[in-house]
């Protein structure tokens, strides 16, 4: 998905507008790193042109890299330690001046709030998502 909004008026994201897509295959899941990190750091990004923070993610033997996600209904303290989980060979991608190396995900309520996907245990930073 590309150009993702955040609008409660038009729910852009409404289950009722987004119909199951064609068959894809395994090939394109398989190719995927999925990865559990810890988020570590927060920082705040201006230069953004939609709210969004800077995330720091430890992904335990990939190191530390960093993200820009739009998930600022979630406080900085809700974040720090927080667990998620993110696709870390997309490539990076350059956002307002900023080098994101990963993409963290989540689901998306109707209006386009972003709900982070998390493990339901703790699970070591890097470990490889099924």
């Amino acid at each position: 998905m590309s150009g993702h909004t955040i609008d409660p008026d038009e729910q852009p994201y409404a289950l009722d507008r987004h119909p199951e897509k064609a068959e894809a295959g395994i090939g394109p899941l398989e190719a995927l790193d999925l990865r559990v990190g810890t988020v570590v750091e927060v920082e705040e990004f201006p230069e953004a042109r939609k709210p969004a923070w800077r995330l720091g993610v430890d992904l335990g033997p990939l190191g530390v890299r960093w993200t820009s996600a739009q998930v600022t209904n979630y406080d900085r303290d809700e974040l720090v330690g927080r667990q998620v989980v993110a696709a870390v060979n997309l490539g990076s991608r350059r956002i307002a001046g900023f080098t994101s190396q990963l993409l963290v995900l989540g689901g998306l309520e109707a209006d386009g709030t972003v709900r982070l996907l998390s493990p339901d245990a703790d699970l070591p930073p890097g470990s490889v998502v099924a």
